[in-house]
């Protein structure tokens, strides 16, 4: 999923170039690429997907030039997660209704690949052997109050669907602090990843039952899916999806929801809090990436162009972020009020700055 515009990260993130199409980490790489380069040895390059906004197509092309034209699914508007995951789970229906599905957001971290991919193998024999939906929930290392959470039955041994998966009892998005706190102490409470494993044939199912709007939807048009006609079809199909994500559209509500607990060192990138904590500290716990010198400066983000040298003095828990035609100076522990920061630039500057 690919489609997002990434707001809490501006100004990096823009309408133009979202942050899954940035080097968020400095690594060298796109999120997005990262994203695809950690199913090597799952998921064969002509397996893989990527839904985003029609806007996107040529960014993605560019960051993964190895995929054909028909492997990027291209939406009109955004309507949340669960009209694009039917969309992608209506054309791989196509090519195997018994088909192995992963969905994976395209701006997330992950520090430990080769934990994951023991966990996406343990979870994809799981979901090929049962008719089940399962989340990946991460355990809570601190009581963090931008994350979901997912409650889940602490089962017999024996009782047990498949090794290692848990019952989902309760969802809860991000609570206050003391909540989490409670959540966190409890020890059966996770966090949710927003990744998700199930077989074709049962997130179908579950869309007939849960969201049967949305399921009458794309049953009109499934035929003309993979043909010239696919384009006109998902233009009038989007129209009429509601925006639901598919948290709330299906798994709060199904019955066969499991959750197999990980660690595999998995941030969701959403904010630059999240990358103060992803990233490399120096000895004064600034993370900096660009061409940057700094005295007397301590716990900073710093994220300026390569070709600006930057000097920062005197700053605390600071972030300083630069991108095309933006500069943000922003204390982290306020860095919630940057999306009003671009609405107010919206209103009073016009468009070339969201």
């Amino acid at each position: 999923m690919a489609g997002g515009i990434g707001s809490r990260f501006w100004p990096f993130s823009r309408t133009q170039h979202p942050k899954q199409f940035h080097d968020v980490l400095g690594v060298g790489k796109s999120m997005l690429r990262l994203t695809v380069d950690r199913f090597a040895g799952i998921c064969p390059p002509e397996n893989v997907f990527v839904v985003t906004n029609r806007d996107y197509v040529d960014l993605v092309h560019q960051h993964l030039p190895e995929l054909a034209e028909d492997q990027i699914l291209a939406e009109p508007i955004g309507r949340n997660t669960a009209p694009c995951i039917a969309y992608a789970s209506y054309r791989i229906a196509q090519r195997d209704p018994q088909g192995v599905i992963i969905v994976s957001p395209a701006d997330h971290a992950v520090l430990l690949e080769e934990d994951f991919r023991a966990v996406i193998r343990q979870a994809v024999d799981a979901a090929r052997n049962h008719d089940i939906l399962i989340t990946l929930g991460i355990q809570p290392s601190r009581p963090d109050t931008g994350y979901g959470y997912i409650q889940f039955h602490d089962e017999a041994k024996g009782q047990e669907v498949a090794e290692g998966l848990k019952k989902v009892k309760t969802f809860t998005e991000k609570p206050n602090l003391e909540l989490a706190q409670m959540f966190v102490d409890s020890g059966d409470f996770l966090w949710n990843s927003g990744l998700f494993i199930w077989r074709a044939d049962v997130i179908l199912h579950a869309f007939h039952h849960y969201l049967s709007d949305i399921a009458e939807v794309f049953d009109e048009g499934k035929l003309m899916l993979g043909t010239a006609a696919e384009t006109g079809f998902i233009q009038e199909a989007y129209s009429r999806c509601r925006n639901i994500s598919i948290d709330y559209g299906v798994m709060e509500k199904a019955d066969n929801v499991y959750v197999l607990p990980a660690d595999f060192g998995w941030s969701d990138l959403g904010t630059w809090d999240s990358l103060h904590r992803m990233g490399h500290h120096d000895a004064d716990g600034n993370v900096v990436d660009g061409d940057a010198i700094l005295y007397d400066t301590k716990e900073c983000v710093i994220k300026t162009p390569s070709e600006r040298l930057v000097v920062v003095q005197g700053l605390e828990g600071y972030i300083v972020a630069e991108y095309d035609n933006v500069l943000l100076i922003c204390k982290r522990t306020e860095e919630q009020r940057v999306k009003d920061f671009v609405a107010d630039v919206k209103s009073k500057k016009g468009q070339g700055y969201n």
